[in-house]
């Protein structure tokens, strides 16, 4: 029996969030909906206008692979995190959100000089959400980060595309496949932004090669990765480096493929504020829910209820009150406790 359902390796950012307008995207020039990566002194300029002209909505830790987490975290499933942070203001922000959302690490142990990575999130009035972030330190994540012994006593690995965007975080993961290989540990993997698709494809390539046991990614993002326009088309062709795939259609659920069948998730109607945390907040529940012994279609309805939750809400995440109330709401707490 093994300590952890899922171990997670990703960067560590504290996002800032504001809502703007398109004019102001316009005006600066940042591209819509996707994430952009800048170094500090961009960042700053960038928070110094956004601070003339709108308020910060929220602060939250974050980063992709980490938001899953703490959704799995919150319906009840062990999580732990490789990640690096610096001793800084946000990093012991970011070390305290993580342990209070019940997700395990051992960023304690960390002694980095520099500075903890920065998400500003920018919502636009159709709620699209619009990324600039600076790594900072977690640009350096390698496998002096990673915890092995929790890479072998974990069920999944959890691996962020993000991580695509440094050579040395891409052997990190490397190292922990290798680790997961041989210690059965499920692999799953996410694409987790367009932009990774379209600058940084040679990496995910080497996160894919060797196969996955489950892939995560929107309908863009799936038809920008194998060239193939069409949702089912570029469904059979991702079944060629994954067991399983599961592509997120925002307001219209989600389709589920293997080789065998394919499964049609409904989307739940909702007014949507924010889109930041979405696919998060899908693949967070959606492990949680397979790795708890429910069908794919249970676990793809859960995860299609709490991406509609999220994104009628500002921030990347919910009360751990809140996803309690959705599994209740669906019927599946007891499948849940059951498997656990």
């Amino acid at each position: 029996m093994k300590s952890y359902d899922v171990v997670g390796v990703g960067n560590a950012l504290v996002d800032q969030e504001f809502k703007v307008t398109d004019a102001f995207l316009a005006e600066h020039r940042i591209e819509k909906s996707i994430m952009t990566l800048l170094d500090e002194a961009q960042q700053q300029l960038l928070l110094n206008e956004l601070h003339k002209h709108f308020k910060l909505e929220k602060r939250a830790g974050g980063g992709s692979a980490a938001n899953s987490l703490v959704a799995f975290s919150q319906f009840g499933g062990k999580a732990f995190y490789c990640c690096k942070v610096a001793n800084d203001d946000d990093g012991d922000f970011y070390q305290q959100d993580l342990a209070r959302a019940g997700v395990q690490t051992h960023l304690i142990k960390q002694n980095n000089d520099g500075h903890t990575g920065k998400c500003v999130v920018m919502v636009t009035p159709d709620a699209e959400r619009t990324m600039c972030t600076f790594l900072g330190i977690t640009i350096d994540f390698s496998t002096d980060e990673l915890e092995e012994a929790v890479v072998a006593d974990s069920r999944y690995l959890y691996v962020e595309g993000y991580l695509a965007t440094s050579e040395i975080a891409r052997d990190a993961v490397r190292r922990a496949r290798e680790i997961a290989v041989a210690n059965d540990t499920k692999i799953a993997l996410t694409f987790s932004d367009s932009s990774m698709v379209k600058y940084y494809k040679e990496g995910l390539d080497e996160f894919l090669q060797a196969g996955v046991e489950i892939l995560f990614c929107n309908q863009e993002e799936a038809e920008l990765y194998t060239g193939i326009e069409g949702l089912e088309p570029a469904m059979e062709k991702l079944l060629d480096y994954a067991q399983q795939v599961v592509i997120t259609r925002g307001k219209h659920g989600a389709l589920i493929g293997t080789r065998e069948r394919r499964i049609q998730v409904p989307g739940f109607p909702v007014q949507a504020i924010d889109t930041n945390g979405a696919g998060d907040m899908f693949a967070g529940a959606y492990l949680f829910g397979i790795s708890q012994g429910m069908t794919p279609a249970q676990a793809g309805t859960l995860a299609s209820r709490a991406a509609a939750e999220v994104v009628s809400n500002y921030g990347p995440r919910l009360t751990q009150a809140i996803q309690q109330e959705l599994l209740a709401e669906l019927g599946l707490e007891q499948t849940a406790q059951v498997a656990s």
